[in-house]
This record gives C-alpha cells, sequence and structure tokens, in this order.
C-alpha cells in the first residue's frame, strides 16, 4: 500500500478536517471489556471477534471527534492469530469509517538490519498502519527501514509517560555541545537528522510538561505525541500550552482507557463518544479555538 500524500499532509488534514488534535488509543483489555461484548466468548477466536466487535463499536462513536487512532499492538496480538487477523480489520475498518483518521500501530519497534526491514513491511505494509512507534536506542539505522519511508509516519519515544521513564530518558550523557539529556539528544537528533523525510513525531508523556516544552524548543516543527492524558494523570493544558508549534498545531493528544472504559456497561460506546468530544473540547479551549 502507499499513497498519494506524505505523512505529514495527510496529518495537517486530519488536524483540519476534524478540528481536533485527540487520537483515541485502542487498548482492548480483554478483563476491561464490556459483558455484552464478551459474553460466551472462551476460545481465542471467539475472544478475537469480541475484541474486533468492541474496537468497531468505539471506531464508529468517537470517528467524529479524532485525528487518529492508535491501535496497541500487544492487546491484540496476545490472541494469538486470531488477535493479529481482528487487528487488520480493525484497521481496514477504520479506513471504511474514518478515512480521514490516520492509523498509528502502537509496537515500539526497531532492530538491527533486515529485522527492523521485515517490522517496517509488517508495520506498514501487511497491517497497514500510516504510523508506528518506534524505539531509538539502537541508533538511527536501526530506524533507517522506518524513516525511508516517506509516506508513513514515524513516531520515536523521546520522554514517556510511565513513572520509570526518568531511570534512563533523564540520564545525563556527553555530546560534542556538552551534557544533555538522553531524551534531549533523542529530540535533538530526530530534528536535525533522522527527519529528513518530513515524517518523524516524537513521544512524549503529559505526565511532564516542562519535558514537553523542553522538546518543543528543541524540535520546533516535529509533531509531538502526548500520551498520559486521563487515566495516568497526565496535566492537559500544560502539556497541550507547552506543546503547540508556532502555527497553533503540532501535537497529536492521546487518550486510551478514560475513553474506551468510560462506561462498563451497554451504553460503552455512547460513553465513550462523550469523553471523546469532551477531550476535544477542552484541548480546543486551551489552544484558543472552538
Amino acid at each position: 500500500m502507499s499513497f498519494a500524500l506524505l505523512f505529514s499532509e495527510r496529518l495537517r488534514r486530519a488536524w483540519q478536517t476534524q478540528n481536533s488534535f485527540l487520537c483515541v488509543g485502542l487498548d482492548p483489555e480483554w478483563n476491561r471489556l464490556p459483558e455484552c461484548i464478551t459474553a460466551g466468548a472462551i476460545e481465542p477466536e471467539a475472544k478475537a471477534r469480541a475484541v474486533a466487535e468492541f474496537s468497531r463499536r468505539i471506531v464508529d462513536a468517537v470517528q467524529p471527534y479524532v485525528c487518529a487512532f492508535k491501535p496497541q499492538y500487544a492487546f491484540y496480538g496476545s490472541l494469538g492469530p486470531a488477535g493479529i487477523r481482528a487487528l487488520e480489520d480493525t484497521v481496514r475498518y477504520i479506513r471504511a469509517r474514518a478515512p480521514h483518521a490516520l492509523v498509528i500501530l502502537d509496537a515500539k519497534r526497531a532492530d538491527i538490519g533486515n529485522t527492523s526491514r521485515m517490522y517496517a513491511v509488517e508495520a506498514f505494509d501487511v497491517i497497514g498502519a500510516d504510523a508506528v512507534t518506534v524505539n531509538p536506542y539502537m541508533g538511527g539505522d536501526a530506524l533507517a527501514p522506518f524513516l525511508e519511508r516517506a509516506d508513513r509516519g514515524v513516531v520515536v519515544l523521546c520522554r514517556t509517560s510511565n513513572p520509570g521513564a526518568a531511570q534512563l530518558q533523564d540520564l545525563w550523557v556527553r555530546t560534542d555541545r556538552g551534557e544533555a539529556r538522553l531524551y534531549q539528544v533523542v529530540a535533538r537528533l530526530v530534528a536535525e537528522e533522522w527527519n529528513a523525510n518530513g515524517n518523524c513525531a516524537l513521544v512524549v508523556g503529559a505526565t511532564a510538561p516542562a519535558q514537553v516544552a523542553e522538546v518543543r524548543a528543541i524540535a520546533p516543527d516535529v509533531p509531538l505525541l502526548l500520551p498520559g492524558i486521563g487515566a495516568q494523570g497526565g496535566d492537559l493544558a500544560a502539556s497541550v500550552a507547552a506543546g503547540l508549534d508556532s502555527s497553533g498545531a503540532g501535537l497529536i493528544v492521546n487518550v486510551s482507557r478514560a475513553v474506551l472504559y468510560a462506561s462498563s456497561g451497554e451504553q460503552f460506546a455512547e460513553a465513550a463518544a462523550a469523553a471523546a468530544r469532551s477531550f476535544t473540547d477542552q484541548i480546543n479551549s486551551y489552544r484558543g479555538v472552538r
């Protein structure tokens, strides 16, 4: 599969078409799915069908309010081959039901040589994602098979939202420009070397708005994917203010659990839609638009 427009242009169109920076993460955790979806599903095939149905219902409900969806590979892959088929079906469904929305595969890939190339083939050509999350800590050569695909996005982990992020990402390292935090080095590599095709984004958690501001200063033109809103307690207002670029855009604000599990009852889809609309309204108010 190839696209007529570059990833950066498709992202701008999604922002403008939807007047939204919201990305809904599709993390279908089996034990949290509504009983009306899981009832009677015991075998992997039946569970995969239930996960696919849940995903479709969420996509239908929230698609008016989002610029992107971010399916998490592990929640589908943990169900085996049937789960991977459910992931592929979900991506196809997003294409049909929400053609404006980008699909960001959250798989955190990267490896050496042809292994990384095969990961890129899987993410882009098999699953059909617009973008994939990658881990930068093996260096630029491990990311090259992703970066060379100018029509696809490469979303690089930088300063993540989990509590243990500081153990490595905040370490001081020595560079030819003096000392810097490791996440600052990653941001600089993306901004100055790896983004030659204009297809990179950086993951910076909304749990650390000060770091969002630092990364934005280092990478003024690179989109930022902000996880950590909702269940992780990230500061939405501060992170939006810190992360906007000079054009008043540049953000993909991810929310997963606070939307997916807004209700555990039969009206879960309606509750998800209300939550998604509320988050989009909040984000727009913080950036000064309606």
